[in-house]
């Protein structure tokens, strides 16, 4: 019972605090962990046990899910390279920077155990810097990379986490083994990830049930993820194959019902599990802290901020040395300003979920007995990287956006406004297609066609000036049509209140009303 208090007064907390953070304008994981540290300052307050496997088998398979089912896959194979060299590469590099730091600081820290600290904190979180980068409406190349590189670099670092903890617990290494095992777990997880997303998407073709659609839907990810772990695979390559898949054929496979619900239904679910991670990560920090005596506990967090700055010079490094210097060497315009582009993926590194879930999945013994090595400082020093690069990267990377002028994506603004202007043109065609067909219906195709033309007039101000904000004519509109609904809900509560309709009635017109106001929106 008192587990599941102190469960919903951390959901509260979560959204007290994300409603603080959105009027700030700050990113939401950044206020939690700011919040979560204050609360473990507050004396009295319970340490939270997380059982590991709350997070890498509840909480990481639908976040990675979700994640790659909204990842374009046109834009993602666009930036396949960048994104392979960030999310193998850099990761591995990082993985080692980070433990030879560690193995120096840390006093008799071995190299597997090292190594394992370095799996641990190698890969970013995409969540904040996304959020961040769509706000201020940087490049959708940036926002593409960030996505693709968090969502591959897991099954990279989770791959060298597996190999340094059994090399650490049982004492061998071996390089073709651990090469092996990378290459299992890879081709493994597409596989199986691109079975199940076929198996699901043939299911789910069949189905008109939107209830049954969206419980389907929550369950993929753990379909894939369990199913590639009990194979020997990479759950996490299995789930994000499978979200990628399944994101493609979603206009196919899925009636508008079903996208409309799933997405609100979605949404709701990576806010509550993002928000309860990140709020319990600086809720540990403190209460952590406060079970070591001082200087010790002042060392490890001096490690953490030391590694903190490793990962980000070995991330400047590796960006400036793959993407900007050989872009500015072939002087190709496919991505202009490439030393802003590169200044600004190098600062969007921050850490986050997984490296909480790998640091927390440390085993506890050994099977010879004793305690695993430094685990506690492992754990210390992971989460002092996560408060890091999260507080400090992202309270300054909106700062570091506006400074180089890379806000207001102008390039996605004209794509958005030509395909809205081929759709405009399609349905006009339609019309007057329809206009012989359906002889004794020219009023209504009448204002059909006026409304279409009046949008085209709307799409082609932003054609000819992508930069320009919307127009106020447009936004008018909006306002106009809001009052009008409003109007409409007032006058059916009212006939509820007199007793003319019941609460069925209401919800269906209701319904009606919230469809026409979001597509008024959208």
């Amino acid at each position: 019972m008192q587990s599941a208090e102190l469960i919903l007064g951390l959901l509260i907390a979560v959204a007290a605090l994300v409603t603080i953070a959105r009027r700030l304008g700050i990113a939401y994981p950044i206020f939690l962990v700011i919040g979560g540290l204050l609360l473990g300052l507050v004396p009295g307050v319970p340490r939270i046990e997380i059982d590991p496997d709350l997070i890498f088998l509840v909480v990481l398979p639908p976040l990675l899910y979700i994640a790659a089912f909204f990842t374009p896959v046109t834009s993602l194979r666009a930036n396949l390279g960048i994104i392979g060299s960030l999310a193998i590469g850099l990761v591995i590099a990082t993985a080692l920077a980070a433990a030879a730091v560690a193995r120096a600081l840390i006093v008799g820290m071995t190299w597997p155990v090292a190594l394992a600290l370095g799996a641990i904190v190698a890969p970013p979180d995409e969540i904040a810097a996304t959020a961040i980068a769509a706000r201020l409406g940087v490049p959708r190349r940036i926002v593409t990379i960030l996505e693709g590189e968090s969502l591959l670099n897991d099954a990279t670092a989770l791959t060298i986490y597996s190999v340094a903890i059994a090399a650490a617990v049982g004492g061998s290494f071996s390089p073709t083994s651990a090469a092996a095992t990378f290459a299992l777990a890879i081709v493994g997880g597409l596989a199986i990830g691109v079975a199940v997303g076929w198996v699901i998407a043939h299911i789910r073709s069949r189905i008109e049930d939107t209830p049954v659609e969206i419980t389907i839907s929550l369950l993929t990810p753990y379909a894939a993820f369990l199913s590639a772990e009990r194979l020997g695979a990479s759950g996490v390559i299995a789930t994000v194959a499978a979200g990628l898949y399944l994101g493609h054929l979603r206009s196919r496979i899925m009636g508008a019902d079903a996208r409309l619900t799933g997405r609100a239904v979605w949404e709701t679910i990576t806010f509550l599990l993002n928000g309860f991670v990140f709020l319990v990560t600086g809720l540990e920090v403190p209460l952590l802290l406060r079970s070591l005596a001082p200087a010790l506990a002042m060392r490890l967090v001096g490690i953490g901020i030391a590694v903190s700055l490793v990962l980000i010079l070995v991330r400047t490094l590796w960006i400036f040395a793959t993407v900007a210097v050989p872009q500015l060497i072939r002087g190709r315009n496919d991505a202009p300003r490439p030393v802003a582009n590169a200044l600004v993926l190098s600062w969007a590194g921050m850490r986050g979920v997984v490296s909480l879930a790998a640091a927390l999945a440390l085993p506890t013994s050994l099977p010879a007995g004793g305690p695993f090595p430094a685990r506690e400082a492992l754990v210390i020093v992971t989460l002092t990287v996560i408060v890091f690069t999260l507080v400090g990267q992202g309270l300054t990377l909106p700062w570091l956006i506006r400074a180089l002028r890379l806000g207001a994506d102008v390039e996605v603004r004209g794509h958005d406004a030509s395909a809205r202007q081929r759709l405009l043109e399609a349905a006009t065609r339609r019309i007057h297609e329809l206009y012989p067909v359906w002889p004794g219906h020219r009023p209504l195709l009448d204002r059909l066609r006026e409304t279409y033309e009046h949008r085209a007039e709307h799409v082609e101000r932003q054609r000819e000036d992508p930069a320009s904000e919307e127009d106020r004519e447009l936004i008018e509109h909006r306002e106009i049509k809001r009052a009008v609904i409003d109007a409409e809900r007032e006058a059916l509560l009212r006939l509820r209140t007199e007793g003319e309709i019941d609460d069925e009635v209401l919800r269906n017109l209701e319904r009606e009303l919230d469809l026409e106001e979001r597509r008024m929106d959208a």
